[in-house]
């Protein structure tokens, strides 16, 4: 079954849908976009908005809190120990979608291309709160609900970022 992933940056929450007739809303999840808002600029810190499609999963079978930088794992598991030890860092943890935009001008290309800002959906601290916008323009969610996530998604999954209403048949108004 394909499906498809709508980020509502207002209410920030993840939606996994399940096309075709009869399959609907799969899965809701509580996550963190941009504490700057929502924006496409490289270097604003926002989250972009639009049409994306997942470019690539990274972290299959790493265990839950692996800790990645630069999309490579460091070796190290989160721990408090390790955060204090490294205080102000943005974790970026369990598992990576990277995302890609769709609509040139808008989220690829130039300076507002999402793969070169290198957006992803991940994994952070468990203690991190959700549904408050905090992230530096990734979307977060809890380590378990990425794992889920990563699990029932593909390379090339639609991503829609915005305020978007969802009627039960899978047409997409971005608002």
């Amino acid at each position: 079954m394909a499906v498809s992933i709508h980020i509502d940056i207002i209410r920030q929450e993840l939606r996994l849908y399940g096309d075709g007739a009869g399959h609907g809303l799969l899965a809701s999840y509580s996550v963190s976009t941009a504490l700057h808002g929502p924006g496409e600029t490289r270097g604003s810190g926002c989250t972009p908005r639009g049409l994306h499609r997942v470019r690539a999963k990274v972290g299959a079978g790493c265990a839950p809190g692996t800790v990645f930088v630069g999309r490579r794992p460091t070796g190290e598991v989160y721990s408090p120990e390790l955060a204090a030890a490294h205080p102000g860092r943005d974790w970026i943890l369990t598992r990576i979608l990277w995302l890609t935009g769709c609509e040139p001008g808008i989220n690829r290309g130039g300076a507002v291309d999402t793969l070169r800002r290198y957006i992803y959906i991940h994994g952070c601290p468990d203690d991190c709160a959700m549904g408050v916008p905090l992230s530096h323009g990734c979307v977060r969610m809890r380590n378990a609900d990425v794992v889920e996530l990563f699990d029932a998604v593909r390379v090339g999954t639609v991503v829609t970022l915005g305020t978007a209403l969802v009627p039960p048949t899978g047409t997409v108004h971005i608002i």
